[in-house]
């Protein structure tokens, strides 16, 4: 009896039930002030999504505030995970890697409370909603972008990590840049003009998009002039882009499109916001160099051993 029962206590860990780790904890277990500020943030749209469809407010279109609000706020949420690694880079500061899975589950949670809010409107018609998303060209875009959100929540544990490899996983998360574009795409195509917001997450999706690129052979995040650069070659892009879009909607003469990208009488276009966003983004990476400048060398392991 006494062999029987140690065996089975030997195996019962086989069989425990692993439950996931606490997001507001690190990977010691030990609870992060940063990632629970992060869940928090993250949990704060949703709640002020609620608390004004609770107060009566959009009585009368809630639905369709709904859909539009948690969609807009699962590409907000996409396109910020896409830049934690620039920042990481740019700035420095290992523990921002640590709410980059937080950030982007939380995005494809937005993406499915979106769907939700679709089928909630359609009456939850499921044969309807499919074959709207089949028909209509930009629910299709949409739901591809997130079939691979999904795809990316799912492996997004440590358990997945190791049962996929560390260089498979890294390429099936790539589809995250994938997502990123049809869910920009989704967006901007419900929309006759350019409005500021769809083009502003596009230009930044754009810069994010070409900083990686280039990050392959130049160490554009430790560059201050080259960060300088690629901002004002993206903002240029996205001027150009906004005036070649309302140029072919409308048949204006594209010049004065641009020309009226100069003019702040009425509000600032998306160009100099991600022109504003990538000069203080190399403001930082000048403030980064200084400071470590000013620090004194570190003595190497063999002077240290030495002495």
């Amino acid at each position: 009896m006494t062999s029987r029962t140690s065996a089975r206590a030997t195996a019962a860990p086989r069989f425990a039930l692993r439950l996931p780790a606490a997001p507001w904890r690190d990977r010691a277990g030990r609870f992060s002030t940063f990632k629970a500020l992060v869940l928090l943030a993250m949990i704060l749209p949703g709640a002020w999504i609620l608390a004004r469809l609770a107060l009566g407010h959009y009585s009368a279109l809630a639905t369709e505030y709904l859909i539009e609000e948690t969609g807009a706020w699962a590409i907000r949420i996409l396109v910020l995970s896409l830049a934690i690694t620039p920042l990481r880079r740019v700035v420095d500061w290992a523990p921002i890697m640590l709410v980059r899975r937080m950030v982007g589950v939380s995005a494809f949670v937005y993406v499915a409370l979106h769907l939700c809010a679709y089928i909630l409107d359609q009456k939850f018609d499921l044969v309807r909603v499919a074959s709207e998303i089949v028909l209509r060209t930009y629910l299709t875009i949409g739901f591809v972008a997130l079939a691979l959100l999904t795809a990316l929540a799912v492996t997004s544990t440590d358990a997945m990590v190791k049962r996929l490899g560390g260089r498979r996983w890294r390429l099936l998360h790539k589809a995250a840049y994938v997502a990123g574009a049809l869910a920009i795409l989704h967006q901007s195509m419900q929309f006759k003009l350019p409005e500021v917001e769809p083009t502003l997450l596009a230009s930044f999706f754009v810069w994010l998009m070409a900083y990686r690129a280039l990050s392959v052979r130049l160490d554009i995040g430790r560059s201050p002039i080259r960060l300088a650069l690629l901002s004002v070659a993206v903002a240029l892009l996205a001027a150009l882009g906004e005036a070649a879009w309302i140029g072919l909607a409308t048949g204006a003469d594209p010049r004065m499109v641009l020309a009226a990208n100069l003019d702040f009488e009425y509000e600032f276009r998306p160009a100099w916001y991600v022109l504003a966003a990538g000069l203080g983004m190399t403001a930082v990476a000048v403030m980064r160099a200084i400071v470590r400048r000013m620090q004194p060398a570190r003595p190497s392991r063999r002077a240290a051993a030495g002495r």
